[in-house]
């Protein structure tokens, strides 16, 4: 079936890559490089798509809102004359709040705590709704943090920066970005189920035994701990709002139902790390 990925990005990007290279469309806001040859254009934010939609067709959405009502989705919805079979949304595990670290399954309501949450869980009630009026079928892919290649702190380690003290860290959730990509890949078919799925490697070690891990294999130092007081004033805004959520995501159904086997976060940070 032709995929369109809209949004090719770290995460759309490597779908791209996954994907057959004659059935498949990036829509990106510039052009990306590859070591395939894909059609890919630049679209941000036109009247119009750029390609004549098939009669049967795919979608993954992998943009993140852009504001609090997520204009940028309802302005692509809308640009949709045909509707696709399946849409597949990248939506975050961040839906849940704070659980106070209590496990977290497909079923568990969501209360957002944070404006990086709230549109998130907007965003899957639109479409939600844009969906069922359409007969089209949704997949939600709800997904904790994202670290590869690039994306392992490891600037930050090298600067010093400090982490949580191992006491006052969180139960860590977290996914590879090609074993999401996996997960996209799947979630595309049509004999995958619709509805939403957690994501992540199901290792719920902190973010802080992360960190550590990364510098053991970087051969960099140790990083520097410190207390959720001290934190309060090193931190990011940002970042001390990810503090703020506790909770373990059951990823069961990712597994059983999706089929995926993610690698471990050693294996993971290993794959990722320059060689």
């Amino acid at each position: 079936m032709f995929t369109l990925v809209a949004g090719t990005g770290y995460t759309g990007r490597r779908v791209l890559e996954r994907l057959p290279a004659d059935g498949v469309l990036g829509l990106g806001r510039s052009a990306i490089e590859s070591r395939r040859a894909f059609e890919q254009v630049e679209f941000d934010e036109a009247d119009s798509l750029p390609v004549s939609l098939p009669g049967r067709y795919a979608v993954l959405y992998t943009c993140p809102p852009d504001n609090e009502h997520d204009e940028r989705l309802q302005r692509f919805l809308s640009l949709l004359t045909v509707a696709p079979s399946r849409i597949v949304y990248i939506g975050t595990t961040g839906v849940y709040g704070d659980c106070r670290g209590a496990v977290v399954t497909e079923a568990s309501p969501v209360n957002p705590g944070s404006r990086m949450s709230i549109p998130r869980v907007a965003a899957e009630k639109l479409l939600a709704d844009w969906c069922g009026d359409r007969a089209c079928d949704l997949v939600v892919l709800r997904a904790p943090g994202i670290y590869g290649p690039g994306r392992l702190g490891i600037g930050r380690l090298e600067q010093g920066g400090a982490v949580l003290r191992e006491e006052d860290a969180n139960p860590g959730n977290r996914i590879h970005v090609d074993d999401l990509v996996s997960c996209c890949v799947a979630a595309l078919s049509a004999t995958a189920p619709a509805g939403i799925y957690n994501v992540g490697d199901g290792d719920h070690r902190s973010a802080t035994w992360f960190a550590g891990e990364v510098a053991r294999q970087a051969a960099l130092p140790e990083p520097r701990t410190i207390s959720r007081v001290q934190a309060e004033k090193e931190f990011t805004p940002m970042r001390l709002a990810f503090l703020a959520s506790s909770r373990v995501v059951d990823t069961t159904k990712m597994r059983e139902v999706l089929g995926i086997a993610p690698r471990s976060p050693e294996d993971g940070i290993r794959d990722s790390l320059p060689p």
